[in-house]
C-alpha cells in the first residue's frame, strides 16, 4: 500500500487507475494534477482524487508515486515540468498507448532512462473520455503491459505491478518495440479503420449512417474515441502503424480481387478462417 500518489492528467484512464485503487485500498491520498481546475473540481466532487493543486511542487509533495496520464505529445513538457521535484525515491509511470516514444522523451529530458521510470501501458478503455467515464473495474481482468529498460529498478517494477494487480490487471512484461508493433496492430490499425470508414462514408454520402444497422454500429463504435489521443498515438508510432495500415491494405487488395473474379471457394475459405480465429481468441 502506497501513501500517496500524483496523478498528471485525471482523465478516463488516469480516473480510473484512482478510483480503482481507492476501492481497493491501496493508497491513502490521490492527489491530482492538471491545467484544468474546473475537470480536477470535479474529479474531486466524484471521489476519484481526494485534492488536487495547480502547482507542481505542492502536487507531489512527498508522493510515492506519480502517474502521468496525459496525451502522449505531452510528455517532453510534463517530464520537465516534474524533472526538479523527482526523487530517488519517487516512482515515475505512465499509461501511455506507444512505449518507445515515452522512453527516448525521458532520455532526452533526464539525459539518461531513470532507474525509477517504470513505463506501462493498460490495455483497457471507452470510446468515452474525460474523469465523468471513470470506472474502479475498467482494468479487471484486462492486460497492463510493463515495459521496463534494463536499468530498472527491481522494486519500483514490483511496485507498479503490485499496484495493477490489485485493481484487478493481468500483468505482462515486454519490451518496448514488441509493444510498440503489437498495439499498431491490435490496437492502432483497427482505429484507423474505423476513423477512415467513417470519413469514408461521409465524404461518400452524408446520408448512408442514417441506414447503417447494428453491424456497423458495432464496427465503427471506436471511431467516437478521444481525437487528441489518437492523433498523437500516430505522430509517436508512425512507422509501426504504417506498417500494419500497408499490410492491411495489401489483403483488401486481395479480398477485392477474389471478389472481382468470382472466387467463391476463396471468399468462403477467408471469411470461415476469419470467423474461426475470432471465436478462437473469444474463448480465451
Amino acid at each position: 500500500m502506497m501513501n500517496k500518489i500524483c496523478i498528471i492528467g485525471v482523465g478516463l484512464i488516469g480516473g480510473s487507475f484512482a478510483a480503482g485503487l481507492k476501492q481497493a485500498n491501496q493508497v491513502n491520498t490521490i492527489v491530482g494534477f492538471g491545467r484544468n481546475e474546473l475537470s480536477l473540481i470535479k474529479a474531486q466532487d466524484l471521489g476519484v482524487i481526494d485534492e488536487y493543486s495547480l502547482d507542481i511542487a505542492q502536487a507531489l509533495a512527498d508522493v510515492d508515486m506519480v502517474l502521468i496520464a496525459t496525451p502522449v505529445n505531452s510528455f517532453e513538457s510534463v517530464l520537465n515540468l516534474i524533472k526538479p521535484y523527482v526523487t530517488q525515491q519517487m516512482i515515475i509511470s505512465d499509461v501511455g498507448s506507444t512505449k518507445g516514444s515515452v522512453v527516448n522523451i525521458a532520455k532526452q529530458v533526464f539525459g539518461t532512462m531513470p532507474e525509477n521510470f517504470i513505463p506501462a501501458h493498460p490495455i483497457a478503455g471507452k470510446e468515452q473520455s474525460g474523469v465523468e467515464a471513470a470506472d474502479a473495474d475498467l482494468f479487471n481482468n484486462k492486460r497492463v503491459i510493463i515495459t521496463p529498460e534494463v536499468n530498472a529498478n527491481a522494486k519500483s517494477i514490483a511496485a507498479i505491478s503490485d499496484l495493477w494487480a490489485n485493481i484487478g490487471a493481468k500483468i505482462e512484461i515486454m519490451d518496448t518495440t514488441k509493444h510498440d508493433d503489437l498495439l499498431a496492430m491490435t490496437s492502432h490499425l483497427p482505429h484507423m479503420l474505423a476513423f477512415s470508414l467513417m470519413d469514408y462514408l461521409v465524404s461518400s454520402n452524408p446520408q448512408a449512417c442514417h441506414y447503417a444497422a447494428g453491424g456497423f454500429k458495432d464496427f465503427s463504435r471506436i471511431a467516437s474515441s478521444d481525437a487528441v489521443m489518437w492523433r498523437d498515438i500516430c505522430i509517436n508510432n508512425p512507422d509501426q502503424i504504417v506498417k500494419h495500415i500497408e499490410g492491411y491494405q495489401a489483403r483488401l487488395e486481395n479480398l477485392s480481387n477474389l471478389i472481382k473474379n468470382n472466387q467463391s471457394e476463396a471468399l468462403e475459405q477467408l471469411f470461415s478462417e476469419a470467423k474461426t480465429a475470432r471465436d478462437d481468441w473469444l474463448k480465451d
